[in-house]
């Protein structure tokens, strides 16, 4: 039988995955932290419009007024992009949306170049 204890070749295993888990994550650095900022990005519009139903625009809220801030930028270009007649309330998620495209294009662009993590073989 040998082969020495279970647990042995369980933990060299378990090494061999956390050495590849760490070198997944920076052979692709520009994969993950481009597509970490457009989940942020979305998450926080996202966020932007549920505060925006309960509180007025100039509300003390602190983390309110910080996804205002962080989201301001994209609401701008969205807004000049988008027909007039939809109301200002539903600027948020239709912003979430073209970043929710913006991501799956990114992902697609990269995927096609062979640029993104893989599954194992």
């Amino acid at each position: 039988m040998g082969g020495g204890w279970p647990l042995d070749r369980l933990s060299s295993h378990v090494s061999v995955y956390l050495m590849q888990g760490q070198d997944m994550w920076w052979s692709y650095w520009y994969f993950h932290f481009t597509n970490y900022a457009f989940a942020v990005l979305f998450w926080t519009l996202i966020g932007r419009f549920m505060f925006s139903i309960f509180l007025p625009p100039d509300s003390p809220n602190y983390i309110y007024r910080w996804f205002r801030r962080l989201t301001d930028w994209l609401m701008r270009l969205v807004a000049y992009i988008t027909p007039s007649m939809v109301p200002p309330l539903a600027l948020a998620p239709i912003a979430a949306y073209w970043v929710a495209m913006a991501r799956i294009a990114f992902f697609m662009v990269l995927y096609a170049a062979g640029l993104t993590p893989r599954m194992a073989q």
